[in-house]
């Protein structure tokens, strides 16, 4: 389900936070869907469980997920948090568009590289 660089220079609880946003923003995930649960996730990624609490502290303070005392994490219903990533993700590449045709990259090279990406299945 989640695969972490850890050659990426981002703390680890980032990658954990970034990787469940996706696939909350992609579907996979569905709303007041059950989260894995901290002690799972921890064991199938080794990694220490405080680092999975943080990072669903994290998911929690920016809505993605809600908890339930006693039964664990859920998916959030709320569609306008999943609206605000994706604007945000868009404006981000509204500001690598504009340093790449500033930086002389042409339109057409542009598009044919999200188009090879996106093929790749990167995007």
């Amino acid at each position: 389900m989640i695969i972490l660089n850890y050659q990426d220079r981002r703390p680890i609880y980032e990658q954990v936070v970034e990787k469940f946003q996706m696939l909350i923003i992609k579907g996979a995930l569905k709303p007041d869907e059950q989260m894995p649960s901290v002690r799972k996730l921890a064991i199938e990624l080794s990694l220490n469980p405080n680092t999975i609490q943080r990072a669903f502290g994290v998911l929690e303070a920016r809505g993605y997920i809600y908890a339930v005392k006693g039964r664990g994490n859920f998916v959030s219903g709320q569609e306008n948090y999943v609206k605000e990533r994706r604007n945000e993700i868009y404006r981000q590449f509204e500001e690598a568009v504009i340093q790449a045709l500033d930086a002389g990259i042409e339109k057409a090279v542009l598009i044919e590289y999200v188009n090879d990406t996106a093929d790749k299945g990167v995007l």
